[in-house]
């Protein structure tokens, strides 16, 4: 009988057997990764039943966990989300592969000729909640960009992250690449988070996807680097040369479109030359739209009866139909309130001054920055990056929308000719 290993032996055999399968990976060709997605999407299609049954495991463990609907919504697997899934391999498959282009390329006095080469960061941890599609996204866009992974999904997704992991590997194995450039944490024990996020002899980097407790947590105990981003408190500012008409537009459907996620907008900043005309307009038009909006002392005299801002309202991240209004002074003023308020996430100006947005984007200093556009662009599809594993805030080593090629690094390169340096 085997004895069962140590939570540290776990994690030891995970990382070994991660960095073997990363060296391979790195110089998979491109015909070899793209058929490994595309096998792995036809895998889930063909699995899709077993799939839902393991999932219907998770499901019926989450209700008597007690876990909320919304919880449990983003828990379950249908056929159509399988089939998503697998359409989202198949796209993946479809993005030109970052690996081993060659840029920046300049001829020295020496005569060498000098340059980058972009490489895979190695292996990736993952860290994620309750989504098991996540399982397939994650170790589809790592693989695409020639890295291994290690997967730990939440607890209440084990058996679902277990049935899609399988059919990644199978994909691997039958495309003859190594299996364990996908691995799944087979365990719920919340001590192996503790131990991945220390594996820095193993891993090369750790990405969380889930809510701001985790990411704190792995934030804070990681000897791995980490990409993230905490809050997405992010700021629409309409101009005193906003075309108002324009700027309603683009707050309602910033704050309304999709409430719960990063890139929605939770503060609307408005220049005091157009409050009295716009501050009225545009809170019928939230309020229609189902919008609960708080406002500052100045906004509440020009909509008598609305609920008053508390100074925690401008730091708070609602992913909720509620926004926060505060009429400024002017663009001064609406920059020094997101340098004081702002998560670093998303900022959008609406102004037809040339000179103003031009400010905006210069002086704001925010991941994703907005000019006449809603901060619900702030994604990776709609920036063309075809997917995206997350959403970084931090200043290195990528920053925004974090696609194929924020999975990679560049080397410098260099090319002689017999060249000696003197």
């Amino acid at each position: 009988m085997t004895a069962k290993l140590t939570v540290q032996e776990s994690m030891q055999l995970l990382g070994e057997q991660a960095k073997h399968a990363a060296g391979i990976m790195r110089m998979a060709d491109t015909n070899a990764k793209d058929a490994t997605l595309r096998r792995a999407a036809a895998l889930l299609c063909r699995d899709k039943n077993e799939i839902i049954a393991a999932n219907a495991l998770d499901m019926q463990a989450g209700r008597e966990a007690g876990l909320d609907a919304a919880m449990l919504d983003r828990l379950e697997l249908t056929s159509a989300r399988i089939e998503s899934m697998a359409l989202g391999l198949e796209q993946i498959a479809q993005l030109s592969d970052p690996v081993g282009e060659i840029s920046d390329l300049v001829f020295r006095p020496s005569g060498i000729q000098v340059g980058h080469m972009r490489v895979p960061l190695g292996v990736i941890g993952i860290i994620y909640e309750s989504r098991p599609n996540v399982t397939a996204d994650a170790a589809a866009l790592c693989l695409k960009s020639g890295n291994a992974v290690i997967l730990r999904g939440g607890s209440e997704a084990i058996h679902s992250n277990r049935a899609i992991a399988a059919c990644l590997r199978r994909a691997l194995l039958d495309s003859h690449l190594p299996q364990d450039a996908v691995q799944l944490v087979d365990s719920t024990d919340r001590a192996l988070v503790g131990e991945l996020v220390r594996a820095d002899k193993y891993v090369d980097v750790i990405i969380p996807r889930g809510g701001k407790s985790l990411i704190e947590r792995i934030a804070s105990e990681a000897r791995v680097p980490v990409i993230k981003h905490l809050d997405g408190i992010c700021h629409v500012y309409v101009d005193r040369a906003a075309d108002l008409e324009m700027a309603k537009t683009i707050a309602v459907n910033a704050k309304m479109q999709r409430t719960g996620v990063c890139n929605a907008m939770e503060t609307l900043l408005v220049h005091a030359a157009v409050a009295e005309e716009f501050v009225p307009a545009l809170v019928a038009a939230l309020s229609a739209a189902g919008a609960t909006v708080r406002g500052c002392a100045r906004s509440c005299v020009l909509v008598p009866g609305m609920q008053a801002a508390t100074d925690a309202d401008w730091d708070t991240e609602y992913l909720d139909a509620i926004v926060s209004l505060r009429v400024v002074d002017d663009l001064d003023a609406a920059i020094e309130h997101i340098a004081d308020h702002s998560s670093a996430h998303t900022e959008s100006i609406v102004t037809a001054d040339y000179a103003a947005g031009l400010r905006f984007l210069r002086e704001v200093d925010s991941s994703s920055v907005m000019w006449n556009a809603s901060t619900r662009f702030a994604d990776g599809f709609e920036y063309g990056l075809g997917a995206e594993i997350g959403i970084s805030t931090d200043r290195l080593h990528v920053r925004g929308p974090v696609g194929l090629e924020g999975l990679t690094t560049q080397k410098w390169i260099v090319l002689g000719h017999g060249e000696v340096r003197s």
